[in-house]
């Protein structure tokens, strides 16, 4: 597939409605855009097999509890898709079509397998960011339970209801904002080897999904500036100025770009 092909793919991702983004099919767009000459159906045959292993167990009928203990027998046991703790900073942990390879994920990467399996079996289920880690939460209404993919899908011994609290514990994501995640993870790794180039790849692709996030159109900005691009740096800080009503980013804004026209 051309790249060319992938990135509008990508982009029209930034033009749907956040209900209509299947997490799964959008997570392994993203890895095709680094791999265009992979083929993705072995990827989706194995999430089609998870999904028929699943219903074969009953589906996602009964508790909330049950439903989680169903989906980490298919995910982490059957499948052998499981946190990578001997090699966590490898790049490869947070490119969701590299898992299915290398049978290995970070939690971003196998959170979003675990929601995918969820929702395509009717179940309830949503990624819940915390600082430096995310979880899942399986269940609706009273009946809830939340657990770490990272750690064999795990059920964690709190109640749902004390990660509802978005400053103190953590906060659910839109399917949006879990994709961030994703190419945040991978950008970070970027920095870390310190390649700004591929940093400003990933930034790119984080402002087509997420065109409204005026977080992500900063990071771009920046590396755009530090990587000499001033023409590329004041296109997204202004695109940055239309999504956000707040002064203070607005006036923080304002002063970055008087700076790069002197």
């Amino acid at each position: 597939m051309m790249i060319d092909d992938i990135e509008a793919d990508i982009a029209e991702l930034g033009l749907l409605e956040d209900d209509e983004i299947l997490l799964d099919e959008a997570a392994l767009l993203l890895g095709l855009a680094d791999h265009p000459d992979a083929d993705i159906d072995d990827a989706r045959a194995e999430i089609d097999a998870m999904t028929a292993r699943i219903e074969a167990l009953g589906g996602l009928g009964g508790s909330s509890r049950l439903q989680a203990e169903r989906l980490a027998h298919t995910i982490a046991y059957r499948c052998g898709l499981r946190g990578d703790r001997e090699d966590y900073d490898n790049p490869a942990n947070a490119d969701f079509l590299a898992m299915f390879e290398r049978r290995r994920g970070l939690p971003v990467t196998l959170s979003i397998l675990y929601v995918a399996l969820a929702r395509r079996l009717g179940g309830a289920a949503d990624i819940v960011g915390l600082p430096g880690h995310v979880v899942v939460r399986i269940g609706d209404g009273g009946d809830t339970v939340v657990i770490d993919p990272f750690s064999d899908g795990g059920i964690i011994n709190r109640p749902a209801s004390e990660l509802r609290d978005p400053v103190r514990e953590g906060v659910q994501l839109s399917n949006r904002a879990a994709l961030v995640r994703l190419l945040t993870n991978q950008a970070a790794r970027a920095h870390n080897a310190g390649d700004l180039d591929r940093a400003l790849v990933l930034a790119r692709r984080m402002t087509m999904i997420a065109p409204d996030f005026s977080s992500v159109w900063w990071e771009r900005a920046q590396l755009e500036q530090r990587l000499g691009d001033h023409a590329a740096a004041r296109e997204s800080l202004v695109a940055m100025r239309e999504t956000t009503r707040d002064a203070n980013l607005q006036t923080r804004i304002d002063a970055t770009l008087a700076g790069l026209a002197r």
